[in-house]
Order: C-alpha cells, then sequence, then structure tokens
C-alpha cells in the first residue's frame, strides 16, 4: 500500500493517449505555487540506465518530446546518441534496455508497430539494435524487429550465450502489471472475467520463435536465467497477480514450455522459519548454479523491496537467513562470485552499497564502496545498480534534495561514481537544506530527514508539516520531487518540514521494521512524536502550528493521528484508510493484511478495530483535507468517503475530492499539479506560514 517506494515507477509503454482531464482546477492559486509547478516541471526525467558488459558505454531513458527515448554514449557520458525503431523522434515510446552479452547489441521495448486505433489491448515489440550503427544481429541497418506481442513486456533479461531473451508477459494485457495503477473497472463475474496473468516468457532473437515458459495458471512476478540458460528461478503465486504478491514462492524449472517446476521455498508453511509468512524478492541464481538468493523480509508493497538475504540450493534443501540482526536493509543483491555478493542496502535513511562475504550460513559485510544522502537506482529494481560483466564498473541514476537525477558511472571503489551527464544541472532547489535528525524512543533507534525553510531566519518561529511516508515497509531517503504531492514544496513555501522514519520502516534491520506489526497507529506515532520533540529543541518550529500529511499509510496516519492526539493544526490525508474492518473486504490487495495484522479481518477483528480511526472519530478536531483515486486498487475510494462522511457528522471541517481514473499513483499531470495546489492551499489556509 505504498505510494511510492525508492524505485520509480516504471515508464508506460501505453498503445494510446489518455484522454485531456476534464478534471476542475482548484480555484485561487497562489502564484508560488504555480511557479514552483513550473519549476518542478523542468525535470528531464531519466527512467533507466545500463552499463554495457564491457563495462564501456551506456543505455539511458531520458523522457524526449514527451515520450521515453534511449540513447546511448560512451562510460563518461559522451557522444551520446539516440537509439529508436521510429520513423521519427517521438513518434514512440520506448525503454526496457538491456545490454547483450557481446557489449554490441541493445534489446528494448517499444509500441513503434502498435495499432492506435486499438483500444483493448496494450501492444508492445522487442527490438534489437546494434549500438555501432549497424542495426540488428547481422548488420542490416535499423534495429530489428524481434518480436510483436500482443500484451504487455517488461524486464528483458538475456541468456549468457545472447541468444535468447526472457522477460515478464501479460498477453491481451489492458493495464501495466502492478497494483498501483488504475484497477480495472469492476465487471462481469469477478475474480473470473478479464483475469490478466504475467508469466515469463522467452524469444529466440535468431528467429522470432516465442515461448510461454511458466504455467498459464500461475502469474509470475520476478525471474532469473541460470548461468548455463538452461533453467529459471520465478517466484509466483495463482492469480489475481495484484493480490497474492504477498504469498508468492519461489520455483525453479526447466527454461521450456510445459516444464515441471520445482517448488524450492514456500513462505506461506511455517517449515520456512523467520521466513514464515513474509515475503521474497529478486531471486538471484549464484554464479555456478548451485544456490538462489534473495531478499526476504516484511514488505509492504512489491517494489519496495528490504529484508535479510537468505539463500536456498537450486536443487532444493535447507533454507537459510544469511543476515540475522543486522542493523540495516538490505534491497537488492548481484553475486559477484560464488562466495561474495553486492549488495545495496538502507542505512539509517541513506543508501549504501557494501560488499559481503558468503559462505553456506551466513553473510558478512566486508567493505562499504559508499553511503549517500541519495536515491538512486537502475531502473530495474529498488536500488539496483547496472554492473559491468566483471562487476568492476557500474551505473546508476542518482538525486537528492541538493541535485536533480543524473546518471552516474565510474569503477566500482571507495567513492560514490559522479555524475557522467548533466541533463538537470542548471536546476537549483527552491526549497531549504535538508538535514539528518536522530533520537531515541523506547528502546528504539529513530531516524528522519528535516528540510528546512526555503528562507529561513534563525530569528523567527515556523510552522512545520510532518510527512509520514508510505508503506510501512518503505523509508525517506532524500530524492529530488517531481510534480506530485511531497515534502519539498511546503519547504520551499516556508515551511518546515519533518520526514521520519518511524518503526515498521527500513533502514535499522528487520526487528525494527517488524516492530509495528499488529499495532499500527500506537508505536510508529509515538516515535513521530517524540522526533517532533527533538527538532522542536534543534529549530525554531512553533508548536501551536503542526501540520501532517502522507499518502497510503501515511495517508492512514494522517486519518488517524487526529483521533490520539491534538497536536496537529491541519491534515492532508492521500489515499488513506479510515477503517481496517471495512477496508479488508473493499480493497484488491487483502494478501498483505494478515502479515501486518497477525490474522485476517475475520479471525482476529480486534485487532483491525483498534488501529481503526472510524472508531475513534469523535475526538477529531482537526481541518482535513481527503484526497482520492477513484480507481485505486490499494486504499479504495470508499475508505475516504467513510472518513470525510463522519468527520462532516461531527461537524469537523473536512473536504473530499476524488480524481477520475487514477489509481494509487496519479498519472494525469493535471491531476498532479492539483492536488499539490489544493494541498498546499489548506495548509496555507488552517497552518499560515506566517505568525
Amino acid at each position: 500500500m505504498l505510494k511510492r517506494s525508492h524505485l520509480p515507477a516504471p515508464l508506460l509503454l501505453l498503445a494510446i493517449a489518455l484522454a485531456p482531464s476534464a478534471f476542475a482546477a482548484s480555484p485561487g492559486v497562489d502564484p508560488r505555487i504555480e511557479q514552483l509547478l513550473t519549476e518542478l516541471g523542468k525535470v528531464q526525467e531519466i527512467g533507466a540506465v545500463a552499463i554495457s558488459p564491457d563495462g564501456k558505454q551506456l543505455a539511458w531513458v531520458i523522457e524526449r518530446e514527451g515520450k521515453p527515448s534511449i540513447e546511448v554514449a560512451a562510460a563518461d557520458g559522451s557522444h551520446a546518441r539516440r537509439i529508436s525503431a521510429a520513423a521519427k523522434p517521438g513518434l514512440c515510446a520506448e525503454s526496457g534496455i538491456a545490454w547483450a552479452p557481446d557489449s554490441q547489441h541493445l534489446a528494448f521495448i517499444s509500441n513503434c508497430s502498435v495499432d492506435l486505433t486499438s483500444t483493448k489491448a496494450m501492444q508492445n515489440t522487442i527490438f534489437v539494435a546494434d549500438t555501432a550503427g549497424h542495426g540488428d544481429m547481422a548488420g542490416n541497418g535499423s534495429p530489428a524487429q524481434v518480436v510483436k506481442l500482443a500484451g504487455y513486456a517488461r524486464a528483458l533479461q538475456w541468456t549468457a550465450d545472447g541468444k535468447s531473451l526472457g522477460f515478464l508477459y501479460v498477453p491481451g494485457a489492458t493495464r501495466r502489471a502492478s497494483a498501483v495503477v488504475a484497477a480495472k473497472p469492476a465487471a462481469g463475474e469477478i475474480g473470473v472475467t478479464g483475469v490478466e496473468v504475467q508469466r515469463v516468457a522467452s524469444v529466440d532473437v535468431a528467429s522470432g520463435t516465442l515461448h510461454e515458459l511458466t504455467p498459464a495458471g500461475m502469474y509470475a512476478y520476478e525471474f532469473d536465467w541460470s548461468p548455463d540458460g538452461t533453467r529459471i528461478a520465478y517466484t509466483a503465486a495463482q492469480p489475481p497477480g495484484d493480490n497474492n504478491w504477498w504469498i508468492a514462492k519461489l520455483y525453479v524449472q526447466p527454461a521450456q514450455p510445459d516444464a515441471t517446476a520445482t517448488l524450492l521455498v514456500d513462505p506461506t508453511n511455517r517449515s520456512s522459519g523467520s521466513l514464515h509468512s513474509l515475503q521474497i524478492a529478486l531471486p538471484r541464481w549464484s554464479p555456478d548454479g548451485s544456490r538462489i538468493a534473495f531478499i526476504g523480509g516484511l514488505m509492504s508493497d512489491q517494489g519496495a523491496t528490504g529484508g535479510d538475504i537468505y539463500a536456498v540450493p537450486a536443487s532444493g534443501g535447507t533454507l537459510a537467513n544469511l543476515t540475522p540482526d543486522i542493523h540495516v536493509t538490505p534491497s537488492w543483491l548481484s553475486w559477484t562470485g560464488p562466495q561474495s555478493m553486492l549488495v545495496s542496502q538502507v542505512s539509517n535513511g541513506q543508501s549504501q552499497l557494501a560488499d559481503y562475504a558468503v559462505s553456506a550460513t551466513h553473510a558478512q559485510q566486508q567493505n562499504v564502496h559508499f553511503t549517500v544522502p541519495a536515491s538512486f537506482d537502475d531502473g530495474s529494481a529498488s536500488m539496483a545498480v547496472s554492473l559491468s560483466g566483471d562487476h568492476q564498473h557500474i551505473a546508476f541514476v542518482q538525486s537528492s534534495y541538493a541535485s536533480a537525477a543524473e546518471v552516474h558511472a565510474s569503477a566500482l571503489g571507495h567513492a560514490a561514481p559522479a555524475a557522467v551527464t548533466s541533463f538537470n544541472a542548471a536546476l537549483k532547489p527552491a526549497w531549504g537544506k535538508a538535514e539528518s535528525v536522530e533520537w531515541n524512543n523506547e528502546g528504539f533507534h529513530v531516524q528522519g530527514w528535516l528540510l528546512y525553510p526555503a528562507h529561513y531566519d534563525p530569528k523567527k518561529t515556523y510552522p512545520m508539516v510532518v510527512v509520514v511516508h508510505g508503506g510501512p515497509s518503505s523509508a525517506v531517503i532524500p530524492r529530488w520531487p517531481g510534480v506530485g504531492y511531497g515534502a519539498a514544496p511546503l519547504s520551499a513555501l516556508d515551511y518546515f518540514v519533518f520526514e521520519p522514519n518511524p518503526r515498521g520502516s527500513f533502514g535499522q534491520g528487520e526487528k525494527y521494521v517488524q516492530a509495528n506489526r499488529k499495532d499500527f497507529g500506537y508505536g510508529d506515532l509515538r516515535d513521530i512524536l517524540a522526533g517532533v520533540d527533538a527538532v522542536e529543541k534543534k529549530v525554531p518550529v512553533d508548536d501551536k502550528r503542526l501540520g501532517l500529511t502522507g499518502w497510503s499509510y501515511g495517508g492512514f496516519m494522517s486519518m488517524f493521528a487526529p483521533t490520539q492526539t491534538q497536536r496537529f493544526r491541519a491534515v492532508v490525508a492521500g489515499a488513506g484508510i479510515s477503517n481496517w474492518q471495512s477496508y479488508y473486504g473493499q480493497n484488491l490487495i487483502d494478501q498483505w493484511m494478515p502479515p501486518f495484522f497477525g490474522a485476517s479481518v475475520y479471525d482476529d477483528p480486534s485487532v483491525y478495530a483498534k488501529s481503526s480511526a472510524i472508531n475513534f472519530i469523535k475526538q477529531v478536531k482537526t481541518p482535513m483535507l481527503i484526497v482520492v483515486g477513484d480507481r485505486d486498487a490499494e486504499c479504495p475510494a470508499p475508505q475516504s468517503f467513510e472518513m470525510w462522511h463522519a468527520l462532516r457528522a461531527q461537524g469537523a471541517t473536512t473536504s473530499l475530492v476524488v480524481y477520475p481514473n487514477e489509481g494509487h499513483h496519479f498519472v494525469d499531470p493535471a491531476h498532479q499539479r492539483d492536488v499539490l495546489q489544493r494541498a498546499l492551499g489548506w495548509f496555507a489556509k488552517y497552518l499560515p506560514a506566517t505568525e
């Protein structure tokens, strides 16, 4: 139920353009807000980067003419040129980059050959280009079409021999495969009509022959080729895919259609030990093909990966937690040898890259390459980095509160790679400086980020807005903001902004992540309030002008906290949850809930009731703006209606705005701007920045 992980949402390869929104904008917009939105809109979005196996070339995905486009450059970022199957620039949306083992050919996904008159199914085409300018694998000019797909494809991955491409494929897809996109309108027999299933597929590059490898009745989420290309490891569950990622299991099978799969790990079974009832992500084969490692932990969303590192023999056998009791949160891994890994991890609110030595039963951190107060990834997975074949060169996209996104690349060493592009170098923050704040509460070490007012004067006192992140299994790590709702615009309008990482967050180890199980809104709220106290001892915050906001889990906290404390004077709740009991039957992702609540709502309704704002509604006095998308599958709009209705019945000040055709992540630029305008206007009214 996370609004946004540190992994950016994948670029959409839409077959048709969205119709312009008819949604009426909020009236009376502060001209400073419009200016800020204009500045935020100047960012050139970099969706992905990949370094060639020989470490000599980079490919990246960047928005051009309003669409994701592909460029190839030298490893230092020089001599960039465009690679496209389009007849002219801007005609197609292209992304999904993957280098061939020969470092000369680049595979990508395009919608160049789609039928733009079709309104039913997405259509993607896989192309291969010769980056030396010779076109296809045979050197025949422009990029060569490998296979045209009537559906949605992503996550291209070559076999080591360069003969086949594997990918995740949804035949006949009408939407991107993700719980955060707008849900399909409910029609027909629910759970039967129109079910879309994602499978692992492969295509022979020379012939274009397509094979759907995993069973038609299983929904596959992630996969990895074995080193010799004869087998695949993948996570999968029964459909529907949006719901069942939280109970996915790990399988291995020959890389052939109709092959028999072997179940390696079943977290729903108590025999899985410390992994029982938790989630699994990023299965990765060891170089010798003998083991499969993955991240296992309490995760609230696919894509927001964090936990411990586990490993299991590829032929089946004893599952081992390799990193029990560590105090960081691994989020991504890559084997660099039979007994070594490179691991990206969250450490105390910062991003870190480290080497681990791996034995049969343990993975021990050996060396930290760098720690940065910034977010990075290569576009493929949370905190992923792109590695050369010898693991000596890396590339990723990095941004922070101080610097907008750029491609960073270098030899792997003891310093963070420098930027090799300057797409956004001219952009300067409109908000104040960011500072890490740390405090202790109830035996926990807690960390958060504090943004100062843009025009900070230490002689003045300021209001402060607390922003609670989604998840709850996630973390606030500094990143440059987009046009959508977030913390930086509040700082730009001269608020202090406090972004805590309370218990339940990544960055302090798995025990910390699991510390708010069966306790939503209580221990984490106490951590947050203790953090507010710590901030007020540090900077001139007016305790009588505190605001609260958040999206998804942060939206829940924005609804729930005013039932427990009168400390906040204005609230904006985005895609929140007001009643966990009714929510259980309304949302399309109920499988995420038992791991956090300990049971289903039907088996233990009391644990859901105690964290439901609706049960304490008479204690709410705080003015509350509520915003939500009408097709949100993760935090359905009825939850916002229920809170709004209850507040009105109590005579509390409230407003509800519902955005049409939006899911958990808003995609319409007009809606992204409008929700930010309304929220900033709400705080300006009830939490003025001037005394």
